[in-house]
């Protein structure tokens, strides 16, 4: 019987310039949190935008899945910006907040992964997807640049390969996966 070895090279030097912020919380309703909830969903980094998310904070009723929300969102701006320490602190409050919502963790993991920290990111991302979020795949492409950063090749190739299942039509992990040649040995 014949064993099958499976070795992965990388083509090119892995691109870690901090992953994909992990996704934005939808608050539901009107006023500011709503606002800052577009702002990230809809792609926005601005400052302007970060400020709309403080007043939300600071001036609004919101409940609890709201507000550690608005953190996440916040946080997300700020990611987006590669301001990771602060992105941080805006998950830690969500996480604090509401200590089972998975965004907060798939982007304090992100915000982790793109500040080279990639054990604390990896222990992020695997507890977001514990948790559940509403887009696994881009908890699965940070994880798998976590685990390039810890030299775990193997690791990362597949969850790129499980980012691309589950969103097809999504380029950034079929650009990494570009960079890797598996064998069969």
């Amino acid at each position: 019987m014949r064993t099958s070895v499976f070795v992965l090279t990388l083509v090119a030097a892995a691109a870690i310039a901090g992953g994909a912020d992990a996704g934005a919380v939808t608050v539901i309703g009107g006023g500011m949190a709503k606002e800052c909830s577009q702002a990230a969903l809809g792609g926005e980094s601005e400052p302007r935008y970060e400020a709309i998310c403080t007043q939300a904070l600071e001036s609004e009723m919101l409940n609890l899945r709201d507000r550690a929300g608005t953190y996440v969102n916040r946080g997300i701006l700020k990611l987006r910006r590669k301001e990771f320490a602060s992105a941080e602190f805006d998950f830690n409050r969500a996480i604090a907040t509401q200590p089972t919502l998975g965004e907060a963790y798939v982007n304090r993991g992100a915000a982790s992964v793109g500040a080279r920290r990639f054990a604390d990111g990896l222990a992020d991302l695997n507890k977001a997807l514990e948790l559940g979020v509403d887009e696994p795949e881009k908890a699965y492409y940070n994880r798998a640049l976590a685990y390039e950063g810890l030299d775990n090749m193997k690791a990362a190739y597949f969850d790129y390969q499980k980012a691309v299942e589950l969103k097809p039509e999504w380029d950034m992990p079929k650009k990494e996966l570009a960079r890797f040649t598996v064998e069969r040995r």
